[in-house]
């Protein structure tokens, strides 16, 4: 797992942060907070917000202009699997490497799925801790 964790956090720069919130007590807002100010570029995607924190917001991720490196994604375990399914049907057109479930977020099968696309997957981990326990951040 360290690998795959090494591996997203090293090589990806910008992120897509799925279910980003303008709420300063959760999660998905300080964890976005968290990779801006450890270099990465973010873009939250959220229907019915443009911008959250000052990072653009876009309603789904087939909106996000450009590539998108990796795909944090903070929905529940249900509803995971269509958010990684989106990723694998745009990752030619986005360059997307890899999604990272958070913390409590599980799917197995739509891990399977993105693996079995190509795409590196981490699982029920945040990168907000494990950029300091792998000494990257």
């Amino acid at each position: 797992m360290d690998a795959r964790v090494h591996a997203l956090l090293t090589q990806c720069r910008r992120i897509a942060v799925v279910g980003a919130s303008p709420k300063a007590h959760r999660a998905s807002n300080r964890v976005m907070a968290f990779l801006g100010r450890h270099g990465y570029e973010t873009v939250a995607v959220n229907p019915g917000h443009e911008r959250i924190d000052g990072v653009p917001c876009f309603p789904r991720l087939a909106d996000v202009p450009g590539p998108v490196d990796m795909v944090d994604v903070f929905r529940r375990s249900e509803r995971a699997g269509d958010i990684v399914d989106q990723a694998i049907a745009l990752k030619d057109e986005k360059g997307i490497r890899g999604v990272w479930l958070q913390l409590g977020v599980i799917d197995h099968a739509a891990a399977e799925r993105a693996a079995a696309a190509g795409l590196i997957v981490v699982m029920d981990r945040c990168p907000a801790i494990e950029l300091p326990r792998l000494g990257l951040g």
